[in-house]
């Protein structure tokens, strides 16, 4: 089993749900028109609204997975919004152009399918403002959604922060080699000792720290946190992992020169070919550590290869 980063709506539910309303809207919109039309004495087959609702919707859920990926990549938080606010918006442009290149590419498909010719009424400049202006309202909400489900996730699962140090006292520990991290779930705090994390994962702006089945996003970048964990117990594996020696069963060589890190729980982290030499170096370094300093028996290694 290869551990995949903590989903906080998994991806195909939300696709599904997303499908559901976008799909039943254009259907619904479509028998609007059919109405309006009869409304007005004009005849207008079902068909034709239906294929002008169906190829926009279908463009939209074709293109959400990139607009979630781009949310994901670069969030917007109280201190990056405003930095950011330009990228969305020219994100928005190019999401809108391909929502309508699309859309315009599956009418014609459809109507040369029955025989029949799509002609658009307006002209492509035209037709590419008016798309937009109704795009760039449909992108901001799915983005914002999208970030209050991301936000909410975080507050249900929990997030993990540093222990501040007090006002009127010094720290109770190095800033630089914590020995708890403070975990926030939905308004109760909670510690996790920092020997508890089986591996931490890069995902983003996010740091997720794995503690018995649960992700805690710290917001850090691999490199801050990897120079607060102390060496002998963590080890860089792969560019988004690190792996705590102490919950190491077993390390799997591939054909491809990389490897599978084998944790305790069944869970299979990949191991870089890079890295794979800076693992088992340190897995030595732990057994002469663990002798030397019985206190770090919670880093003891346990591999085999």
């Amino acid at each position: 089993m290869t551990s995949r980063p903590s989903s906080r709506w998994r991806p195909t539910t939300r696709w599904l749900v997303w499908a559901a309303i976008l799909l039943g809207s254009a259907v619904a919109n479509a028998f609007v028109e059919v109405m309006d039309a009869s409304r007005r004495g004009e005849a207008l087959a079902l068909w034709q609204p239906m294929t002008w609702e169906l190829s926009s919707a279908g463009m939209i859920l074709l293109t959400l997975p990139l607009l979630w990926w781009g949310c994901q990549r670069w969030p917007l938080h109280a201190d990056t919004w405003k930095r950011r606010l330009p990228l969305y918006l020219l994100a928005s442009v190019a999401w809108s152009l391909l929502h309508v290149a699309g859309m315009m590419a599956l009418r014609h498909l459809a109507y040369a399918s029955l025989g029949e010719h799509y002609v658009d009424g307006a002209g492509w400049a035209s037709r590419l403002l008016y798309e937009y202006l109704k795009d760039v309202r449909a992108f901001f909400t799915f983005v914002a959604i999208e970030h209050f489900f991301s936000w909410f996730g975080r507050r249900r699962q929990g997030e993990a922060h540093l222990l501040a140090a007090p006002e009127d006292a010094p720290p109770e520990e190095p800033v630089d080699r914590p020995e708890r991290f403070l975990v926030r779930k939905l308004g109760r705090d909670f510690l996790v000792a920092t020997g508890d994390i089986e591996y931490a994962q890069a995902a983003g702006n996010y740091m997720n720290l794995h503690v018995r089945g649960h992700d805690y996003p710290l917001r850090s970048t691999m490199a801050a946190l990897e120079a607060r964990l102390d060496p002998a117990r963590f080890v860089r594996i792969h560019r988004s992992y690190v792996l705590n020696l102490g919950f190491l069963v077993s390390i799997e060589p591939l054909d491809s020169g990389e490897a599978r890190a084998h944790l305790a729980d069944g869970t299979a982290l990949p191991c870089s070919r890079r890295q794979l030499p800076v693992l088992r170096a340190a897995l030595g370094q732990g057994a002469a550590l663990v002798a030397a300093d019985p206190t770090l028996a919670g880093a003891a290694p346990r591999a085999s290869t």
